[in-house]
């Protein structure tokens, strides 16, 4: 199917997704096939961008807002991004999600677009003026629920391909039990799209969450290797991992340190 074809179809999809939403889903994807967009790997920026990845349940989010609050406590400029976060796509995941009108392909092409945004917005700007970006979850997150569902997996990889390549992607792992142990304590209920229930993997929810979360956590495994994703163990205490984190984060800003004084002395 050619791209934009594929748009007008996600369009309509989703009815009242409106004419902005639709430009925006055509844009994005006319963009990566553009000849002169720098793919993934090759960005040049003076910032340092730092991700978090992993399951649900694994800690990522508290061991992001930590090093956040380091960061910030160094005199470090720093701002951070945080996934499905888009005001562009927020209308339409929301009456989506409530009329239960998702397919495995449009919640995809909904994802890229809200992190297309987000690029534009909130990640290129302060890298090009030499800060620091967090963000809590990035295109591997796309690349593992979205191939657990059933998307192609290169098909997905291709979409994201204008993604800047973080300077550490950290991959928090937790093995299943103790990731959907912790979420359970902390959730009173599953939500349908986050418990799998639109695939038919299992009539409960939860045992649904158990099947989806097992199939994404099968995606991030190999991803390490393909990627290259410094994966820390989720088991540990929350000091031990905050602490591998921020030696690996010193380095890389050491080096950053060390490249403005070559270039100004």
């Amino acid at each position: 199917m050619h791209w934009l074809a594929q748009t007008q179809w996600f369009s309509g999809s989703i009815p009242g997704a409106g004419l902005k939403f639709h430009i925006a889903v055509t844009l994005i994807l006319a963009k990566s096939r553009e000849p002169q967009m720098i793919s993934y790997g090759y960005h040049r920026y003076p910032g340092r961008l730092f991700v978090v990845e992993g399951t649900d349940g694994s800690g990522k989010s508290t061991q992001l807002a930590l090093l956040y609050q380091w960061l910030k406590a160094e005199g470090y400029p720093v701002f951070f991004s945080e996934w499905n976060s888009s005001p562009l796509v927020k209308d339409t995941t929301r009456r989506a999600k409530k009329r239960r009108l998702f397919t495995p392909t449009t919640f995809s092409l909904l994802h890229a677009t809200d992190f297309a945004d987000r690029t534009e917005r909130d990640i290129i700007p302060p890298l090009k003026a030499g800060a620091i970006v967090l963000a809590d979850r990035y295109i591997y997150t796309a690349f593992a629920r979205d191939v657990a569902r059933g998307c192609d997996r290169a098909w997905v990889r291709e979409i994201y391909k204008f993604a800047v390549k973080p300077t550490v992607g950290f991959f928090f792992r937790a093995p299943l039990d103790v990731a959907i142990d912790r979420i359970a304590a902390a959730r009173p209920s599953l939500k349908y799209y986050e418990a799998g229930m639109d695939m038919g993997w299992a009539d409960d929810e939860e045992e649904s969450f158990k099947v989806f979360q097992g199939k994404i956590l099968d995606e991030y495994d190999h991803m390490v290797s393909e990627f290259g994703l410094t994966q820390i163990d989720a088991t540990q205490s929350i000091r031990t991992q905050q602490r591998q984190m921020r030696e690996i984060v010193s380095r890389h800003l050491k080096e950053k340190l060390k490249e403005k004084v070559v270039l100004t002395g």
